[in-house]
């Protein structure tokens, strides 16, 4: 009788950020205000994503949650597996230096002024721990890695302000992380400059397989991400996948679709442009069709 061989099935590895039911609530003199409402997101290892919203739509509030900075009031959320409600202080710390990267939207956030661009490196790897004799090399091969190997022997203010944030992009990669987060890193920056910044993202995200998270307002990400993910009143409300076809012609096609985020209780936001197009208000008319939900004007408006 022949011995069955035993199938091993490994189980899938876990969302590189995992947010379900996402609240943060702040309170100052009595007053409370809610920034996250049950916020849901996920986002694979290795994914390029982009998050959009309004100033005071909480995404400045999820990247700080993600980051370690800050905790949530309830919910959940996750980075490569580390449950970051469940944190200890002193464990909080590790995460910040070894699994997450960050850039800072301000210049003057990210660099040391008085060191050079691979003194900068070099210091978050002493920070870590990085072999002394091994510091050097490990800085020239990131801002090889950016296109700015050039410039390491420049100080920040010998820098333009797109060359700082790849130096600063070249930091937060120096500990290896799992996850690269960023908080407006083209706000300060020209369309010349923002295009070489989110390049250098996309460039990062595809050579080192790092998932990379870009909070920002700035409209030309959608040049450089596969997927963008608009928050509004602290939910996400919808996302746009992006994906290139080629036509019968051989000619390549770039094809954007939006989506509408449904949460576990069936809630999700409509785009303004189609609630102002539609002129809809206070209630509207659902008709469930075989294969579609038909949204209409209301009665008694």
């Amino acid at each position: 009788m022949t011995p069955t061989a035993a199938v091993q099935t490994s189980a899938p590895a876990p969302a590189a950020i995992h947010c379900r039911d996402l609240v943060r609530i702040f309170s100052a003199e009595g007053v409370e205000v809610q920034a996250l409402q049950g916020l849901d997101l996920e986002v694979r290892p290795g994914e390029l994503t982009a998050l959009v919203g309004a100033s005071g739509s909480g995404k400045s509030t999820l990247l700080s949650i993600l980051s370690g900075l800050d905790v949530p009031t309830a919910g959940q959320a996750a980075v490569a597996g580390i449950d970051l409600l469940a944190l200890r202080e002193r464990d909080r710390i590790a995460y910040r230096r070894g699994v997450v990267g960050f850039v800072w939207q301000q210049t003057s956030r990210n660099l040391i002024p008085y060191l050079t661009a691979s003194e900068n490196i070099a210091l978050t790897l002493a920070v870590a721990g990085f072999p002394r004799a091994q510091r050097a090399a490990r800085a020239a091969e990131l801002l090889d890695l950016l296109d700015i190997g050039d410039l390491g022997g420049r100080r920040p203010e010998q820098l333009s302000g797109g060359q700082q944030q790849r130096v600063a992009i070249a930091v937060a990669l120096a500990n290896d992380p799992q996850v690269l987060l960023a908080d407006e890193p083209t706000g300060e920056l020209d369309e010349a400059n923002s295009a070489l910044v989110l390049e250098a993202m996309r460039s990062v995200n595809e050579r080192l397989g790092v998932t990379v998270l870009i909070v920002t307002h700035d409209p030309g990400v959608s040049d450089h991400v596969r997927r963008t993910v608009q928050i509004r009143d602290g939910r996400t409300s919808t996302e746009t996948l992006r994906r290139t076809e080629l036509s019968d012609d051989g000619a390549e096609r770039h094809i954007a679709e939006e989506f509408a985020v449904l949460d576990r209780v069936g809630r999700m936001q409509l785009p303004p442009d189609y609630v102002e197009a539609l002129e809809l208000r206070n209630r509207v008319r659902l008709s469930l069709e075989t294969d579609h939900v038909q949204v209409r004007k209301g009665d008694g408006e």
